[in-house]
């Protein structure tokens, strides 16, 4: 009786040990599931894919689907109109000298020296006529390639120095005014210091003839002696056309440019 008994309550405690071995079991695979779950959401969330969508690359910003065009519009249309101002002298079209240049409008052609450089004419510049030549060379002061800027400065002051040029520019001015003033309001600055000489070279040959044109120049000349640079060159030209345009001429030019100091008084 008692060995029965004794026997009843082994397998009593072998049924609770088995009981608890089970528990103790599922309880282990279910933190072992939860681990591996957790440990796929945190390699899933870690992944190329979502970590681009979580953090977008900064190639994602030069992506079109991600510009919007309406706003891209109003900053290139901004950004045109900035350019125009600023640059607005320099879109105007280029003048027609290189066109014929190239044609054999111009009768000389430019010989390269081993020093310096020299224009060849076709026949003596003193037997060629100022119209339309004069002009057309002028209408070159606004090239700024080779070697169109040197034919046209070259061939301007050239032809100025014939015998009976005076004669035959004082009849161009009304034309020849409207070209040089082209050059001197070009924001090249090159450009402008060959128009400032083309305009005292002018100033030598036809003298106080000029000083009915003079006031359509003086106020590109007032603007650029802001500029340092130009400041000595400005007002050395200035004291050219007063000394040969006369007192005329300086009326006029203090009447535009108050600051200027006369050499004469």
């Amino acid at each position: 009786m008692q060995k029965s008994e004794c026997h009843g309550v082994v397998q009593l405690r072998n049924r609770k040990a088995g009981s608890c071995d089970q528990r103790t079991s599922s309880s282990m695979q279910i933190k072992h599931r939860t681990t591996v779950q957790q440990s796929n959401s945190s390699s899933s969330t870690s992944s190329p894919e979502t970590a681009r969508k979580v953090h977008p690359r900064p190639s994602d910003k030069l992506n079109p689907k991600t510009i919007n065009p309406v706003a891209s519009d109003k900053r290139h249309t901004v950004i045109m109109m900035k350019n125009g101002n600023d640059f607005g002298e320099q879109s105007r079209a280029p003048s027609a000298f290189a066109a014929i240049y190239s044609k054999g409008g111009i009768p000389c052609r430019l010989v390269h020296g081993s020093v310096k450089h020299r224009l060849q004419w076709e026949c003596p510049p003193e037997n060629l006529p100022f119209d339309p030549l004069l002009i057309t060379l002028a209408e070159g002061l606004r090239e700024t390639k080779h070697p169109y800027t040197f034919v046209s400065k070259e061939g301007f002051r050239e032809l100025l120095l014939v015998q009976g040029a005076l004669e035959k520019a004082v009849p161009l001015l009304p034309r020849l005014i409207p070209v040089l003033k082209a050059a001197l309001v070009h924001m090249d600055d090159e450009v402008f210091a060959r128009g400032l000489n083309a305009l005292v070279q002018l100033s030598i040959v036809v003298g106080p003839s000029l000083n009915d044109h003079l006031k359509h120049l003086l106020t590109s000349l007032s603007k650029r002696l802001r500029d340092k640079k130009f400041k000595e060159p400005i007002t050395s030209a200035l004291q050219k056309l007063e000394q040969h345009g006369g007192n005329g001429s300086l009326i006029i030019i203090k009447s535009k440019i108050p600051t200027y100091c006369s050499i004469c008084y």
